[in-house]
């Protein structure tokens, strides 16, 4: 890739690491006045590092193992300390893409690459809410920085293949983060394909693989040894895989917005740049050519899946590490105003979120509207509610909403009352009813929440409570509570 940069590739490190320490330390501070509560998702990953393991019903289990050394260094659970890992981890992962750039692009790409990564709408918003995809990038990024060295080492005539095994162990502990870190070994096998320049040989490769499979293979273990529970899950998210006949459809709308959506996600700029590129076919560079090849396919992989059935908005996410590698060179070459305008839209919106969090808990869109934070405000307000109405009504409780549940088990740790799920005949549809589902054990009554009737067995009658807030997550989603005993809801 051609050299354009002013600042010489060893000086850039002061600057970026300027850029990211002060991005990341203005987060931390005001993620100390975020009012949010733990969403299900993070709350679901904190009870799994309350039982360390080496796999979970949806997810391998750095995430789980990540937020319980957090908050066993803190000796705290508070959300801040769960949280408290996803800037850190972002930052991590700046300075890395910025190590990678200086190598290739030189210091002032580096510097550029590092200060717009760290306020990349989707860190942004991963920096105040920790996902599997904010554990994972710090080790693709290393997986992708040693992978281009055994190819540089591998084209110099020089020994690639520590390099290789190296970058596949990276990998496998992506993959122990988040199974998307598959995708890594798919595109490099099709750089490899159709670009010498992304071969490192035979030897090389089946290191890289080797050492890959060695990482992860406690988690296939734990698979195999577990019904294949996250192997299911996956499954059910990609659904038409399964009876592509029936489940699999043609679906422009879910496509448009999935596509759409990644205006959001890696910057408006900064995306229409990546689709530029790819027309282009990395504008005449071999070092870009290939860094697309290790970006494009993942995102037209998700494309795919939004047009067969749906697709979230960061299920692409992946395709960015690779790819602002190979847009931000190029847009050195072209007037600066392209990468001002982006370190403007970046800068504005890593600002409003945690101010959104910290003071905008109470903003509507309008008057008759619901608050723009209503998903990720009321969990435990209701929790408490249930909590109270259940120490009152016989110290346990079993529901069957795993929103209900994740915070739950979430603002009643330390408490005296049972939490259960509601137990179901075949495969669990969740976490808590594989780990946690309700055993028919002990004495006294069950206080059963739930938006539907106890089963016909409990005759249960009216409710004993209903909880139907004005605001928050449950809104348009009211549980009511039953009394119930302990021997009707087994299946």
């Amino acid at each position: 890739m051609a050299n354009v940069a002013v600042i010489r590739s060893e000086s850039w490190l002061g600057p970026a690491l300027a850029v990211v320490l002060g991005v990341t330390a203005l987060r931390i501070a005001l993620m100390a006045f975020n009012r949010t509560d733990l969403f299900v998702d993070e709350a679901q990953y904190w009870l799994w590092g309350q039982s360390l393991e080496w796999g979970y019903y949806s997810k391998p289990p750095l995430i789980g193992w990540v937020i319980r050394l957090s908050t066993d260094l803190a000796g705290s659970d508070a959300p801040f300390f769960v949280r408290l890992p996803a800037p850190l981890l972002h930052a991590a992962m700046a300075l890395i893409l910025g190590w990678i750039a200086a190598q290739r692009s030189g210091g002032q790409a580096a510097i550029w690459i590092a200060g717009l990564y760290v306020t990349m709408p989707a860190v942004s918003v991963g920096s105040y809410m920790i996902s599997t995809d904010t554990v994972m990038f710090p080790f693709l990024g290393v997986a992708l920085g040693l992978w281009l060295t055994a190819l540089d080492r591998h084209g110099a005539g020089a020994p690639a293949l520590g390099w290789a095994a190296a970058a596949g162990a990276a990998t496998g502990l992506g993959f122990l983060a988040k199974y998307a870190a598959f995708y890594f070994p798919l595109v490099a096998a099709l750089g490899a394909l159709f670009m010498a320049r992304g071969r490192p040989g035979w030897r090389a490769g089946g290191a890289a693989l080797i050492a890959f499979f060695v990482v992860i293979s406690p988690n296939l273990i734990w698979n195999a040894t577990n019904g294949g529970a996250t192997v299911q899950h996956t499954l059910d998210n990609a659904d038409w895989v399964r009876d592509p006949g029936t489940r699999a459809g043609l679906n422009v709308n879910t496509f448009a917005a999935f596509f759409f959506a990644q205006f959001a996600v890696f910057g408006p700029i900064l995306f229409a740049a990546l689709l530029w590129l790819g027309l282009r076919g990395g504008a005449g560079d071999p070092e870009r050519r290939l860094l697309l090849w290790y970006s494009l396919p993942i995102l037209a992989t998700v494309c795919i899946q939004a047009f067969l059935s749906e697709a979230y908005a960061n299920w692409a996410v992946a395709a960015y590490i690779a790819g602002i590698l190979a847009v931000v060179p190029w847009l050195l070459t072209k007037p600066r105003i392209w990468l001002w305008a982006t370190a403007a839209l970046h800068g504005a919106l890593a600002l409003a979120i945690p101010l959104l969090t910290a003071f905008g808990t109470s903003l509507r869109a309008g008057p008759d509207t619901a608050l723009i934070l209503e998903r990720y405000l009321g969990r435990s307000e209701m929790s408490r509610q249930i909590l109270a109405l259940a120490a009152d009504e016989g110290g346990a409780v079993v529901a069957n909403d795993r929103d209900v549940l994740a915070d739950l088990f979430y603002t009643g740790r330390g408490s005296e009352i049972e939490i259960w799920a509601a137990p179901r005949a075949g495969r669990p549809p969740n976490h808590y009813v594989q780990r946690h589902a309700f055993d028919g054990s002990g004495t006294g009554a069950i206080l059963y929440v739930s938006r539907r009737p106890p089963p016909p067995a409990c005759d249960a009658g009216d409710p004993v409570a209903t909880f139907a807030p004005a605001d928050g997550a449950y809104r348009e989603r009211p549980q009511s509570a039953w009394r119930v005993p302990r021997d009707c809801l087994m299946p």
